[in-house]
């Protein structure tokens, strides 16, 4: 940005490869190996991925940026899908992409009627299998989404994430043995990271 806070001339738009390098930057702070491997298949460096967030929170905070329903759009192009969508007693539509790194999910925006978005994340695409979570070791990185692990393991509770990227669950899950165990489950970008066995004030 210039001094005026405004999009140099200049400035490189943001694409579709630089959006998915936005979603791992986020999850590097909990799988860095996966991130790792992740920059490799799409053959961009540590550097490519900075730089890319950096492009993308410019272009966030820019004054002149798109509203949030249309930024999606602007970066990734038309939506492979746009389906009206209830949710509770509130309407909105459902937009989702496919992003070539994981091809099994799509990234779903959730835009309400007066434009706003109400929620940004990868869900399970239309058709795919989904995975099959019975116990504790059946959760590992990248393993499923926010809906799908609250589906398997419910009743589930949804707890504050430490970002507007980030999510939580908290609910019961038998281990390997059997044994049920008081587990809290992190999401970034609506896809798991981690698991860990929950606190007494949590």
């Amino acid at each position: 940005m210039g001094d005026d806070g405004l999009m140099p001339a200049s400035f490189t738009p943001v694409t579709p490869l630089d959006f998915q390098l936005v979603l791992l930057r986020r999850m590097a702070d909990h799988n860095p190996e996966l991130v790792a491997d992740a920059r490799r298949e799409l053959g961009v460096s540590l550097t490519d991925m900075r730089e890319a967030n950096k492009r993308w929170q410019a272009m966030v905070r820019s004054p002149r940026s798109r509203p949030a329903a249309s930024r999606y759009g602007s970066v990734l192009g038309p939506p492979e899908s746009a389906a009206a969508r209830r949710i509770g007693d509130l309407d909105c539509e459902a937009r989702q992409w496919p992003l070539p790194l994981w091809p099994e999910l799509r990234f779903e925006v959730l835009v309400g009627p007066n434009g706003q978005v109400w929620n940004e994340w990868l869900v399970r695409a239309p058709g795919a299998e989904p995975p099959v979570l019975r116990t504790l070791d059946d959760l590992t990185p990248w393993s499923c989404t926010v809906d799908e692990a609250a589906r398997a393991f419910a009743p589930a509770r949804p707890l504050e994430g430490t970002a507007p990227t980030r999510w939580g669950l908290a609910f019961t899950a038998p281990d390997g043995g059997g044994v049920r165990r008081e587990v809290v489950a992190e999401f970034t970008w609506g896809l798991l990271q981690r698991t860990r066995t929950r606190t007494a004030d949590e």
